[in-house]
């Protein structure tokens, strides 16, 4: 233990972190795991992932779930990038606005702003009257248990779990390197493809991992906005534990989730770390 330490100063600080994460997170997850593989009388089976697999409807609940993250990253980005160039071009005052009205939501339960959606996306609600007067529908419509009201509330719920980090990267960026891609006749346009851009493409993809993870298993927002109508696998682990209290089954659809969650954040993650974005982190 001795020789560890010298080897690895910070080693007796990291080990209770270490140790408090392994039975807080590891053991749980592996408990899981191992009830995903037996039936209700604790013998050993496949039975609970072949039946979630072998199910087209549960398949296809799969499949929205994973695009419901993607459309919630499309979103996200379509609305954070403009606000993290407002923040680089910023005066000092205008920053500190910026993350303050970035960090307010975040300051509020998940389950508060969720509710105050209802209210937004209402047929009576601010939404559908400015649908109304730009024409894009004829009378008021509620988008309530609309796939397209779920994305917009995921949107605006995590959109922090994107600007933070990307905010965080341009704060310590060195704005000379601006200045010399003006000094070299640089347009605003190749300012922002090679020199901003490239900057932020670490902090960007790492925001789309808390992204996607987050709004795939928000089980709150999309059982209240998506309703009955959008079934998507955090609704479907619900069912199996509080309606059926089938216990093995919804263990098994929790590591089917974790598992194609997982495989995409790996993928996000793998590009993130590319030669050619790490020497612009």
């Amino acid at each position: 233990m001795r020789s560890l330490t010298l080897r690895w100063p910070g080693l007796p600080f990291v080990t209770p972190l270490v140790l408090l994460s392994g039975l807080a997170f590891a053991v749980p997850l592996a408990l899981l795991v191992a009830m995903g593989f037996a039936t209700a009388e604790g013998t050993p089976t496949l039975a609970n992932y072949t039946r979630f697999l072998g199910d087209a409807f549960s398949r296809q609940v799969l499949v929205d779930t994973l695009l419901l993250g993607g459309y919630v990253v499309v979103g996200t980005t379509l609305v954070g990038l403009p606000i993290t160039l407002l923040y680089w071009h910023a005066n000092k005052w205008g920053r500190s606005a910026i993350v303050f009205l970035t960090l307010l939501p975040m300051l509020t339960s998940n389950v508060v702003r969720t509710f105050a959606w209802i209210v937004l996306l209402g047929r009576q609600g601010p939404i559908s009257h400015a649908a109304v007067q730009l024409g894009l529908i004829d009378q008021p419509t509620s988008f309530l248990f609309t796939e397209i009201g779920l994305v917009v509330a995921l949107c605006q719920i995590e959109l922090p779990l994107l600007v933070l980090p990307v905010i965080a990267v341009l704060s310590r960026t060195d704005r000379s390197l601006v200045d010399a891609a003006v000094m070299l006749g640089a347009g605003r346009w190749r300012i922002l493809g090679t020199v901003l851009l490239p900057i932020m493409a670490p902090a960007v993809l790492a925001g789309w991992v808390l992204v996607f993870a987050s709004a795939t298993t928000s089980y709150v927002t999309q059982s209240v906005i998506g309703g009955a109508r959008h079934i998507y696998v955090p609704q479907y682990i619900y069912r199996e534990v509080g309606v059926l209290f089938q216990w093995p089954n919804a263990a098994a659809i929790s590591t089917i989730l974790l598992l194609a969650t997982g495989a995409v954040m790996l993928a996000v993650t793998s590009l993130s770390r590319h030669r050619r974005l790490v020497g612009h982190a």
